[in-house]
């Protein structure tokens, strides 16, 4: 194994590591294929003919929500940069509220199985379903490129391997396992992962929590003045001068004006990013009424709630004893946090039943966004559009499934290339892109009156050009300042002599999502379009759930 697969830092004992994380794969895939066996209508593909209850669908919700970037990249953001990494908790907390309580019901009111039978209801179908389809894509992809890269760096860590041969045999691995969900199992399959993914993840993360506070006396001060002590011992001198600031904002975000406004950016797409997740959003049609899909949002707000405010102490148990030094040389840097905690509190067997754990929140995340965006354009460019609705149920369903093989190749190669990014980060790219693209569309369709097709079009597809076009010429790709031990820039390209950005911002949701809402207006004022009957339909059903469960053939 020494050719292709040189050997990292051990961590553990890679046997046991390989064989938990095997065990969960066996057991999630044998459920996959139980729950999910037989025929399937594109409704039970799609959305598991809404046979589940308010209760397991807000579990599952939990599950699709809490994701590697969640567990994996917060932790290591708090553990490296303190509360400023606990900023994108606070972040993702909040997006979910906005996301509940502003829009969950009324998408799941108005459509059927994917966000553009809600944004196309009262607009012109064919050309509002297209600009929907590549959104909900691109915006399925980027989080998709998150989710891969944290597989690559923890699947790396319990094999003990590292190398860039090694990390992409990972992700590739990672990615055929999604397909198989996806294919196998459906909604309702992927569901049943998602649920029990949910409870195992916060389940371990809340005894990771009361064990790293036992060994700080259950005192919060005790512990991160022990995150402090240890990361002051850092062999890098940048990282042990500014130990103190852990437990202050502004370590990352308050350094110059640049990063302040980026600060702003960041925050503006987590809050409202998330109710344009097409993934996060097509749960709630996997309910049968409104009363469940509210009860839905009560168990996904305390969950979700609950396991923010554990990341907190992981993290910063992560700094306290395991330190800066040894996160950053393992491979997956700062996504490899919390399993390295779990090595330093529990050994071997609480690193292979953590890691585990990670590995199924990222199978079941990847996979819900997998099926969505198969469900995407299955139903809406293949039926809707290529066929003009005339395709047989048999042959969507086979079309989603090839879709989904397109959609896992695409995800490997887009892992590959970010595997060395905070997974963290990435998401928060996606949502600027939801938050751009989807979310002023979904708003302006639900509660405005004047909204037409060439708003929406406008909307959708000056958020999706205008969010994409700024991260491209952005720090993140190119141009940020080697770093002095490695020679190598933190940007995704890593040369340091390429460099062509011009935008400052990591995050382009402070230019991206007002344009997006700006265009959505200007456009619908510059057409005269207007059908004020199909508004008032879709205002009653979004309201009442009446008709969801009818053909959207219109």
């Amino acid at each position: 194994m020494t050719a292709l697969f040189p050997a990292a830092t051990a961590v553990g004992n890679s046997t046991l590591n390989i064989g938990i994380f095997v065990g969960f794969v066996v057991i999630t895939l044998a459920i996959v294929i139980k729950v999910a066996a037989g025929k399937k209508t594109a409704e039970q593909y799609y959305t598991a003919a809404g046979a589940f209850s308010g209760r397991q669908n807000g579990i599952a919700i939990a599950g699709d929500y809490l994701s590697a970037a969640s567990f994996l990249g917060i932790a290591g953001a708090i553990a490296l940069r303190g509360l400023d990494g606990f900023l994108y908790s606070i972040g993702f907390l909040v997006a979910w509220l906005v996301a509940l309580l502003l829009v969950a019901e009324l998408m799941r009111n108005t459509g059927r199985f994917t966000m553009a039978d809600v944004l196309s209801y009262r607009l012109q179908q064919r050309p509002v379903r297209i600009a929907t389809s590549v959104s909900v894509l691109c915006v399925s992809l980027f989080y998709l490129l998150a989710q891969m890269a944290g597989a690559g760096g923890l699947v790396s860590l319990l094999l003990g391997v590292s190398g860039e041969f090694a990390q992409n045999l990972v992700i590739a691995g990672v990615g055929a396992v999604m397909v198989a969900y996806v294919l196998i199992g459906g909604m309702k399959g992927t569901t049943w992962v998602q649920i029990i993914k949910a409870i195992l993840l916060i389940t371990a993360t809340a005894i990771m929590t009361i064990w790293v506070l036992a060994k700080f006396g259950f005192s919060l001060s005790n512990l991160f003045g022990g995150a402090i002590e240890t990361t002051s011992k850092s062999s890098v001198p940048a990282t042990a001068k500014g130990a103190e600031r852990l437990i202050e904002y502004g370590v990352q975000y308050g350094k110059t004006t640049t990063t302040k406004i980026d600060f702003i950016s960041l925050s503006m797409a987590l809050v409202l990013g998330t109710a344009g997740l097409p993934h996060v959003l097509q749960r709630f049609y996997t309910v049968p009424t409104s009363k469940e899909a509210r009860k839905s949002v009560e168990w996904a707000i305390w969950l979700i709630g609950g396991f923010y405010l554990l990341t907190l102490v992981v993290g910063f148990g992560a700094a306290a004893l395991v330190g800066p030094d040894k996160i950053n040389g393992a491979p997956g840097k700062q996504n490899s946090a919390a399993p390295l905690l779990a090595f330093e509190l529990g050994g071997s067997p609480l690193l292979g039943i953590v890691s585990g754990i990670a590995f199924a929140t990222i199978l079941a995340v990847v996979a819900g966004l997998t099926i969505t965006a198969s469900a995407t354009f299955a139903h809406d460019i293949y039926k809707e559009v290529i066929k003009k609705g005339q395709s047989s149920q048999d042959q969507e369903v086979k079309m989603a499934r090839i879709a989904a093989i397109a959609i896992g190749a695409v995800a490997i190669l887009g892992g590959m290339l970010a595997k060395s990014q905070n997974i963290a980060f990435l998401v928060a790219l996606a949502f600027a892109v939801a938050a751009s693209a989807n979310l002023p569309t979904i708003l302006y369709s639900l509660f405005w009156k004047g909204f037409n097709t060439k708003g929406a079009l406008w909307s959708i597809y000056g958020g999706l050009i205008t969010s994409i076009g700024l991260i491209i010429f952005s720090p993140v790709v190119s141009g940020k300042p080697a770093d002095p031990k490695t020679g190598l820039s933190p940007s995704m390209i890593t040369d340091p002599s390429v460099d062509f950005h011009w935008f400052p911002l990591d995050n382009p949701g402070l230019v991206s999502i007002p344009l997006a809402f700006f265009l959505g207006w200007l456009g619908s004022t510059l057409s005269k379009e207007h059908n004020a009957e199909k508004y008032a339909e879709m205002e009653v059903r979004s309201l009442t759930g009446h008709g969801v469960a009818e053909a959207l053939n219109h």
